[in-house]
């Protein structure tokens, strides 16, 4: 099979031929359809993120249809259309397992990380961990919903009732949490990188009231305030944007140095609080409610051996929405490129 292979953290992904994976005992092989490109990916790239698995086949945000299943596994079929997440394994014996935070088990094991993930034409998981894919959505729109709209939402469930919602960082994952706030009956604020005229554009197409610079106060007090943007000053912004008694949510798994900031603006009770990884409950939610809402992912495709460019796209901030890298020429033709 084709893959795009990453050999040492800070060098670009090669293309290399690599045997198609055999299904273990609990374990699924997926004929890979679709695979977004996360800034998660990026941080695997770039060494961010320690020790990955090398060398590593990156992208956890995977669709596909079921070739095999390995022994015990009597729940999915050939044919079957499934995602594959960011969690790829737990113990499921932890503290942690055992009281519903899978997410923060020690024993975890991260596709695309630890795993060998999308960037490929076929992939093996964990069947635990992989969900039925159902809806109106082709395999490229539905990629996104795998990290950037689960991160999404388990973010927003952090926010609690929050009626004015700050989201600092306009890219796949705020896209798509936008969406479902509006749907909620909440008003969103939507900060960018500053001068970045295309995401307020954007961030207003998708019902923002308000769409500025990260530097900037916006027009209403925020109830909550989420961030996905890496950047640790966005902390501390938020922090002043919030009322008394908010929250700041930090749903990436990486970011800068938060830097110091006076004692004042964090006081009267206001919150931070970090997402860590998702739980399979967060999945089962989520993918029930996108076609409902109904969620719209933008996506920009690319085939697969275009990945560097797809990351490169990503760490300028040339992207509207998510990139997604389709496998085969089929799957080009079926999503509109020739």
């Amino acid at each position: 099979m084709k893959a795009m292979l990453l050999e040492r953290p800070g060098e670009r992904l090669r293309l290399a031929d690599l045997p198609v994976p055999g299904p273990g005992a609990g374990q699924i092989l997926v004929e890979v359809e679709a695979c977004a490109v996360c800034r998660t990916d990026l941080h695997v790239v770039d060494g961010e993120l320690p020790e990955p698995k090398l060398p590593l086949v990156p992208g956890h945000e995977i669709v596909g249809r079921v070739v095999r299943a390995g022994g015990g596994v009597d729940w999915f079929r050939k044919g079957d259309r499934v995602g594959i997440p960011w969690l790829g394994y737990t113990c499921a014996r932890c503290r942690y397992c055992v009281a519903g935070q899978e997410n923060l088990c020690d024993a975890a094991r991260f596709t695309g990380y630890q795993i060998d993930g999308g960037y490929a034409e076929y992939t093996v998981a964990d069947a635990r961990y992989c969900f039925p894919i159902h809806g109106p959505y082709t395999d490229a729109e539905a990629a996104p919903l795998l990290c950037a709209g689960l991160i999404g939402y388990r973010s927003l469930g952090m926010a609690g009732d929050a009626r004015h919602l700050g989201i600092y960082g306009f890219g796949a994952a705020a896209h798509i949490v936008a969406q479902v706030a509006r749907h909620q009956g909440r008003e969103v604020y939507a900060f960018t990188r500053a001068g970045d005229v295309v995401a307020q554009d954007f961030a207003r197409e998708l019902g923002a009231v308000w769409a500025g610079s990260s530097d900037e106060r916006p027009p209403a007090e925020l109830d909550a305030a989420l961030i996905f943007a890496p950047v640790g000053a966005l902390i501390p912004a938020a922090l002043q944007a919030v009322r008394k008694g908010g929250v700041v949510v930090a749903g990436g798994i990486h970011m800068s140095d938060i830097p110091s900031f006076p004692y004042r603006i964090l006081w009267g009770e206001r919150v931070i609080r970090s997402v860590a990884n998702l739980t399979r409950r967060d999945a089962e939610e989520f993918l029930a409610l996108a076609p409902k809402v109904p969620v719209r992912t933008e996506t920009e495709l690319f085939p697969l051996a275009e990945a560097n460019e797809a990351l490169d796209r990503l760490r300028t901030g040339r992207l509207r929405g998510a990139a997604v890298l389709l496998p085969w020429p089929d799957s080009l033709a079926r999503e509109g490129i020739s």
